[in-house]
């Protein structure tokens, strides 16, 4: 048998082999150092709670002369208000990566706990004369078992737009402010956003960190919670 008809047997088998085997990439060893960090640091619960202060003071302040009921605060659900670090503990303890397979059996459990600053902001915001709205893109077949997870952590009362169609949420941002949302009854001027992405913001994407300007509504209007464990700088 011919050198190359050996090599071309061998191309073959290889080939057969890679289309019946799904080769899972496994997390890396800063993965887990990030999750340490957000899971046992003093330095995690510190930012929070910071950010969730510092939105709280600038949200009272912007609707002291507005109706009650005539604005909104919009924030994200994924370690913005819920804390999945647990699931991201288990996928790094049987060494593979996000995936519906684990996601979706996480969410159904209902066992996330909330990110410290979360409850009390959102609280405060309500007492006010605010409305909640969360945009997740957790997809809408998720929705009613993130709901009762976040009424189980005390958020109740909130509007929650979950994913249908498209991730962008720019679209169901819109939607809250028109008063077409569910739950809405009225236009709402939207005097804040809390997320920990950066695509949890109007018009923003990883291609704003250059542009100061684009940036400028950040700690004013805009607050952001760290988030080291996922998200779309991954793809950078």
């Amino acid at each position: 048998m011919s050198r190359n008809l050996v090599v071309a047997i061998v191309l073959a088998s290889a080939a057969c082999s890679s289309s019946q085997v799904s080769v899972v990439p496994t997390p890396s060893p800063a993965h887990a150092k990030h999750l340490t960090w957000v899971q046992r640091s003093a330095e995690y619960p510190a930012i929070t709670l910071q950010v969730y202060r510092q939105a709280t003071n600038a949200v009272l302040d912007a609707a002291r002369d507005l109706p009650a009921g005539s604005w909104a605060v919009i924030l994200d659900a994924d370690e913005t208000i819920i804390d999945n670090s647990e699931h991201e503990r288990r996928t790094l303890a049987a060494g593979v990566s996000f995936s519906d397979s684990s996601w979706v059996p996480w969410v159904r459990e209902r066992a996330a706990t909330a990110i410290p600053g979360a409850v009390e902001f959102v609280r405060a915001v309500q007492d006010a004369g605010g409305k909640i709205a969360i945009v997740t893109n957790r997809a809408d077949s998720l929705c009613t078992d993130t709901r009762i997870n976040l009424e189980a952590i005390g958020v109740r009362d909130a509007m929650i737009l979950c994913k249908t169609t498209t991730s962008d949420k720019n679209p169901r941002f819109r939607m809250v402010e028109e008063g077409s949302a569910p739950g809405a009854d009225r236009p709402l001027r939207v005097i804040a956003w809390v997320g920990d992405n950066i695509h949890d913001f109007p018009g923003l994407s990883q291609e704003s960190r250059n542009n100061r300007a684009a940036l400028e509504p950040f700690g004013s209007r805009w607050f952001v919670l760290p988030n080291p464990m996922y998200g779309s700088w991954e793809k950078l």
